[in-house]
């Protein structure tokens, strides 16, 4: 399994980004698929899920209405449209999958891309 991602970088507060996760090993379009996120010195935290087909998505309260999850399974790869950023979304971002629910604790995840905001 490797799953790649790409599109962090810095952006103003306000400002937008837009995640890519590149998966390959293993039957994409079957699996959930989501976003964790990590800032320094804090546990792992849940941003969002998509089901196989793409028709539920899932968000943590702290990024519902900003931020938008997708999945496109013919190219095998999973978006996050992120707007409105705040300076509390700093850390870095990883891709996920999982047979049945994303979570924490899902056991194929990337290695992730750095998204800092600043103020």
């Amino acid at each position: 399994v490797q799953l790649v991602e790409s599109g962090g970088g810095l952006v103003q507060a306000g400002g937008s980004l837009r995640l890519s996760c590149e998966a390959s090993g293993f039957a994409f379009s079957t699996y959930a698929m989501g976003w964790l996120r990590q800032a320094p010195g804090k546990e792992r935290e849940f941003v969002a899920s998509i089901n196989w087909s793409g028709s539920s998505p899932y968000y943590a309260e702290s990024v519902e209405g900003r931020f938008t999850i997708s999945r496109d399974n013919a190219r095998n790869t999973v978006f996050l449209q992120m707007t409105e950023l705040k300076p509390e979304d700093t850390a870095v971002y990883h891709c996920a999958a999982d047979l049945y629910v994303v979570t924490t604790t899902s056991e194929y995840w990337g290695q992730g891309t750095q998204v800092t905001v600043s103020s």
